[in-house]
């Protein structure tokens, strides 16, 4: 990236990369505010590669598929890469288009991806059978010789993951929680949401503490108010003089 601002005069160059800083810091906790910065290195150097591909993912980020497929496909005619294929099969998925999705995981390109490439790919490809509802084949889409291994890779916590989701949409829900167990011990950086999904599976319920005190709190500062309104009644009541009982009637005596 450095070499390719390289080409910008200085204080340009210095500029956007202080914006394309700033996209990789806020892209996982505040999407849109990092789709803000992308929008600003993109308006002052959008003849750059790297900056159409961090506008890419910021918008892929904040859900804009159609604007992150435009930079993708800008980013990769700019360098000939392959590498931005799998997402972008991924933007298609995210535009509706499945079947795209799918033709694009069967394109001569994924045999020029990396094997993280690949691995990603195979999780697009599997992610749209899912879409079009053909589970049965996500299943068999994910099998494959990185799914078997027991080498752990940055891939792998999503990879077994992705398999026990598609194992569990099919109703093999004993084979899902072996495979949500197997991500859970390779997911160090908590990428997934393995063991929330083990629990599940076990029927366990998790309390959130703070929460339930609050709400015991609450509940108590409720009882309280009606017997506080019943104890002002009663004191108005007995404060207020007795009606005095009405005269009787003459003409029925």
């Amino acid at each position: 990236m450095r070499q390719e601002l390289m080409s910008l005069p200085k204080g340009l160059a210095e500029e956007v990369a202080r914006n394309l800083v700033m996209v990789a810091n806020l892209l996982d906790e505040d999407p849109e505010q990092a789709y803000a910065y992308s929008r600003i290195a993109l308006r002052l150097a959008s003849r750059v590669a790297a900056v159409r591909e961090a506008a890419g993912f910021a918008s892929y980020a904040t859900g804009k598929y159609s604007e992150a497929l435009a930079e993708f496909r800008a980013a990769r005619r700019m360098t000939g890469s392959v590498e931005l294929w799998p997402v972008m099969a991924d933007c298609e998925r995210g535009m509706g288009r499945p079947e795209r999705a799918l033709a694009m995981a069967g394109e001569p390109e994924v045999n020029k991806l990396d094997k993280a490439g690949q691995v990603e790919m195979r999780l697009v490809a599997a992610g749209a059978r899912k879409d079009m509802g053909q589970a049965d084949a996500a299943v068999v889409t994910l099998q494959s010789p990185e799914l078997a291994s027991n080498a752990v890779q940055p891939w792998t916590a999503r990879l077994r993951y992705a398999y026990a989701d598609a194992l569990l949409a099919v109703g093999r829900e004993t084979e899902a929680r072996e495979w949500f167990a197997k991500a859970l011990e390779a997911d160090q950086g908590g990428q997934t949401d393995a063991s929330d999904r083990l629990a599940e599976l076990d029927g366990i319920e998790f309390t959130d503490a703070l929460a339930e005190t609050e709400g015991e709190e609450a509940s108590a500062a409720a009882d309280t108010e009606p017997a506080t309104e019943a104890k002002a009644e009663d004191t108005e009541a007995a404060e207020k003089p007795a009606e005095a009982a009405p005269e009787a009637d003459s003409d029925k005596s």
